[in-house]
């Protein structure tokens, strides 16, 4: 991913925070058939240091965990909240006319090679994990023993774990640090009338650490 030094996010505390409230990925792998993609709810674990391991599951009929090279690394990539920055924002803009729109957003790139697991205990306990790290919250949270146990067998084998030791992490947070004082907070102020995306940028931009990569 390119990074320019001031949108680096190297700390990996602030990395795996954000990888868990985000909590769903894209996993990249290459093969015969070349490059594929699939979206997937991913768990992160913090072992082993420094960077931890991402688990997660893929359909048995999905081909990407048929066809995915052992030998080569595999990318999770996590996309955070993103949103247009208008260049009419800017303050600045009255000044010269030098300006363009862009784009903010917050990415997370995850490597390593992927360990494939069929087996159905592993199976079982990951995705009991995984329905308690969204459920636990919900006043009447659901979890997989309110299933059948034969109708929950019958979905773990229609599924392959894996894991993804992480060998490399890489943080991006374009948050208009390139920008004056005012052009950041031209965008804060535009952006927080904003929902949704919007206003989590605005959010971030406001309180974002500076001269912490």
């Amino acid at each position: 991913m390119y990074v320019p030094q001031h949108f680096e996010e190297s700390r990996v505390p602030v990395l795996h925070r954000t990888m868990r409230e985000i909590g769903f990925a894209t996993l990249v792998t290459i093969g015969t058939d070349g490059l594929i993609a699939s979206h997937v709810p991913l768990l992160l674990d913090p072992e082993p240091t420094p960077f931890g391991t991402l688990s997660g599951h893929l359909a048995r009929a999905n081909s990407q965990w048929t066809g995915a090279a052992s030998d080569v690394e595999a990318l999770a990539i996590f996309l955070g909240p993103h949103a247009y920055v208008s260049p009419s924002w800017y303050p600045t803009k009255a000044e010269s006319g030098k300006v363009v729109p862009t784009w903010n957003y917050v990415a997370i790139h995850a490597y390593g090679k992927l360990r494939l697991i069929d087996d159905p205990d592993w199976k079982l306990a990951h995705v009991a994990k995984l329905t308690h790290s969204h459920e636990s919250q919900r006043a009447k949270p659901w979890a997989v023993s309110d299933a059948p146990p034969d109708f929950i067998r019958g979905m773990v084998n229609a599924i392959i774990g894996f894991e993804l030791p992480i060998a490399r992490l890489e943080g991006k947070w374009k948050m208009s640090q390139n920008r004056p004082t005012a052009d950041q907070a031209g965008v804060v102020e535009a952006l927080g009338r904003q929902s949704g995306n919007g206003a989590a940028v605005a959010a971030i931009i406001a309180t974002r650490d500076e001269g912490k990569k």
